[in-house]
């Protein structure tokens, strides 16, 4: 794939999702539904890497790229998570003066309603290709219950997920 396509499709998520995660549908529908040029083993991969190290969430964009074309689209990707933050500054500034009024409110509801359904669509499909067996699905389950009624960071999860897995394949 060309490395400017790739920085367009990137872009095209992260100008349309307002947050981290919430461009994974849309990356996962562009790379790995219509362009195959990612799989879904890859994009979960790049979305544990994006979400254990420190920074935004958005820079698993950088290990799709590197996926997709190497350094270049290591490059692209990082761009593609860039680029936005400086042109939506003067949005901010424009929303900020007018955050309180009824209808930006509303539209701001909406985008974040209609993020989160677009997550848990992409979520689906990556889940089923994580879930290899019932220690994962176990591992899945637990991890859900506690991410929805404790405050725990989602990296201690990854980390102990990751701890379960080795105790598992030594014994």
């Amino acid at each position: 794939m060309n490395v400017f396509i790739l920085y367009l499709l990137l872009l095209k998520a992260t100008m349309t999702s307002f947050s981290g995660l919430a461009s994974l549908p849309m990356v996962r529908d562009d790379l790995v539904v219509h362009h195959r040029v990612l799989t879904d083993r890859q994009l979960n991969t790049a979305v544990v890497a994006g979400r254990t190290g420190p920074g935004p969430n958005g820079l698993y964009l950088v290990s799709v790229g590197y996926f997709v074309d190497g350094l270049p689209g290591a490059i692209a990707g990082l761009m593609a998570v860039m680029t936005p933050a400086f042109l939506i500054l003067p949005l901010m500034y424009w929303l900020g003066r007018r955050a309180e009024t009824p209808r930006v409110k509303s539209a701001i509801r909406a985008v974040i309603l209609s993020s989160a359904g677009l997550l848990l669509t992409a979520s689906l499909p990556l889940a089923r290709d994580a879930i290899t067996g019932p220690l994962t699905a176990v591992i899945v389950a637990v991890s859900a219950i506690i991410l929805s009624f404790t405050k725990l960071d989602s990296a201690w999860l990854m980390l102990g997920a990751a701890a379960v897995g080795l105790v598992a394949k030594l014994v």
